[in-house]
């Protein structure tokens, strides 16, 4: 089966684009708006609008394969590609991808995958967005010119068996970190609740409010939950905020807050993403590995989560091999085609590294759903909410295309 024709249709995220640099720098906030000057390269605000290019790709039968190409809500920071806008991008796919992909047989989402993430347009690789989009809509393509589901598409290619329950989902709080949070309670979420300490100011010129936080929530978990036997995990990122405090290398001191952290959680599990940003890759990998150590030889029991300068396979494999983290957040917008993400899960999973198949809230409902078959088919530790911060959306989109794809497999249909 043939694929004879690209569409293209600009398209809006679940959440925005925001100046990561400049809200690092103290940006002020009014409202839901950032007052002030950007202070990367391709914003014309601190916060803005995030878009997102629907990829359809049309067979010879007339079915149709889609995926929606978007990026990371903190565009243009830790290593990424640039902001990424419709208008700007929509002609490349329209040209160079067309051109590639038009005429080609829908028979292995692997090597049509493979061959636009290492395409090039006028001498360098095509955005990671748009990698991720096109694989996403070619993995659709091949699953319906297959009858198959897309997990069973991913599952057949990489000699993998299919989660048969339902993996942990991790859900966002963003700034309504209290609200949210009774939410996720009341929803059952397995994981929670992100936090968005992304400022010294929300994390405390000593790491008070984080603190306090936590306190809050672990008498909130067990004055609210659902039933007798929840028992979520704390997973909350901090954007390198407690690195600014006790300093990215200071292991010591930053282990010393990290036990007063484990205290204030108990009886509940704490993982902390992004403990440090150290500015760089190599340097990163040192400070995460330095800190997942001193926590170790220490017996403090709190799970490292890497994220910041782990943005492609290749950073997750040196990660995961230098043992940078206990955890590794596999945010699927930065790995560019879809295939990337499959592999990294898999190969987290082969060093005994947790694999948290991630993502950002500035995703869409078509990308998230994508995102779970692959994350059924190579059995991620766990898996985000997504898109938005509001919870109660991104936590149903995920949590329905799991039970969908359970169910259809129950009923023995695309399998």
């Amino acid at each position: 089966m043939k694929i004879t024709k690209v569409v293209c249709a600009k398209g809006r995220t679940g959440f925005y684009f925001d100046d990561q640099k400049a809200i690092k720098k103290g940006a002020v906030v009014d409202g839901n708006m950032y007052v002030g000057d950007p202070a990367t390269s391709g914003f014309t605000s601190i916060r803005q609008a995030g878009e997102a290019i629907s990829v359809m790709l049309i067979l010879e039968n007339g079915e149709i394969g889609w995926g929606d190409c978007a990026a990371v809500q903190y565009s243009g920071a830790g290593g990424r590609d640039p902001l990424f806008l419709a208008e700007k991008f929509i002609p490349i796919i329209e040209k160079a991808v067309a051109e590639h992909l038009v005429g080609q047989e829908a028979d292995s989402f692997k090597r049509l995958a493979k061959e636009i993430d290492t395409m090039e347009f006028n001498g360098k690789r095509l955005h990671t967005a748009i990698r991720y989009g096109v694989s996403q809509a070619i993995l659709d393509t091949v699953a319906k010119a297959n009858k198959l589901n897309m997990c069973d598409v991913i599952a057949k290619e990489y000699g993998t068996k299919i989660n048969d329950g339902m993996l942990p989902i991790f859900t966002q709080s963003g700034d309504e970190r209290y609200t949210n949070a009774d939410k996720m309670i009341m929803k059952g979420a397995q994981v929670l609740p992100h936090g968005l300490f992304n400022s010294v100011a929300k994390l405390g010129q000593k790491g008070e409010k984080l603190i306090e936080y936590i306190e809050w929530l672990r008498d909130r978990v067990q004055k609210f939950a659902p039933h007798k036997d929840y028992h979520p995990i704390f997973h909350i990122d901090c954007y390198g905020t407690i690195g600014m405090v006790f300093g990215p290398s200071n292991y010591a001191d930053m282990a010393v807050f990290l036990k007063k952290a484990v205290e204030a959680a108990k009886p509940f599990h704490l993982r902390i993403e992004g403990p440090m940003d150290s500015d760089g890759r190599e340097a990163q990998m040192r400070d995460l590995a330095g800190l997942t150590a001193e926590v170790d030889a220490r017996g403090i029991d709190v799970e490292l989560v890497a994220d910041e300068w782990c943005n492609t396979l290749e950073d997750i494999v040196y990660f995961a091999d230098n043992k940078s983290g206990h955890m590794i957040q596999i945010k699927t917008p930065d790995l560019g085609s879809i295939h990337n993400t499959v592999e990294a899960v898999l190969y987290c999973k082969e060093k005994g590294v947790g694999a948290y198949q991630g993502g950002t809230c500035n995703e869409t409902d078509r990308s998230a759903q994508v995102c779970i078959h692959c994350a059924m088919a190579a059995n991620a530790d766990q898996v985000l909410a997504k898109p938005g911060m509001g919870v109660d959306e991104g936590y149903m989109i995920v949590y329905n295309e799991m039970n969908r794809i359970l169910a259809l497999r129950k009923a023995g249909i695309g399998v």
